[in-house]
């Protein structure tokens, strides 16, 4: 199925690395929801993918119908759920995850703070923009250097 640039992209980082016993069961979870997923009545063409273990991305092409306010809150619903029946944290903005190596790291804001502070993160360590908005920002800005992304705005001058 080919998703149009401009389809709109949800990301939800969880706060810690999930098993692949946990992304398989979440994966058929987000893939029976994307196949049931209505906005007025009308059939969204959306995915569902967990990247990293970590990342949970919601996928909407509205070049057919688009998602509603009812649409959009019935994914934050299966979220929601997620979220209980494992344990997770995928709504809080304040966790923050970079690369080392080739490892996800994931930290609270605070200790994000600390890490650029002693030079453990630093503006060409990648990080995660999960404020993007399209398929094209996620293939072009999700995964950038720090220098590059919203957190250089905010913590750059701790660089």
């Amino acid at each position: 199925m080919k998703f149009s640039p401009q389809s709109r992209v949800w990301v939800y980082q969880s706060n810690r690395i999930l098993t692949d016993a946990e992304v398989k069961s979440i994966q058929q979870e987000l893939d029976n929801f994307c196949e049931n997923w209505l906005a007025h009545g009308n059939e969204l063409k959306a995915k569902a993918s967990i990247l990293y273990n970590v990342f949970i991305i919601l996928t909407v092409d509205e070049s057919g119908y688009g998602a509603t306010g009812c649409s959009i809150d019935s994914s934050v619903k299966i979220i929601k759920k997620i979220e209980a029946d494992y344990n997770l944290d995928l709504l809080n903005r304040f966790n923050m995850a970079y690369k080392l190596d080739d490892k996800i790291i994931i930290v609270n804001k605070e200790d994000f703070e600390s890490l650029i502070s002693i030079k453990k993160v630093d503006e060409n360590t990648i990080v995660f923009n999960n404020m993007v908005q399209t398929l094209e920002e996620f293939e072009t800005k999700w995964e950038v250097p720090f220098k590059e992304s919203w957190h250089a705005q905010i913590f750059g001058h701790l660089v």
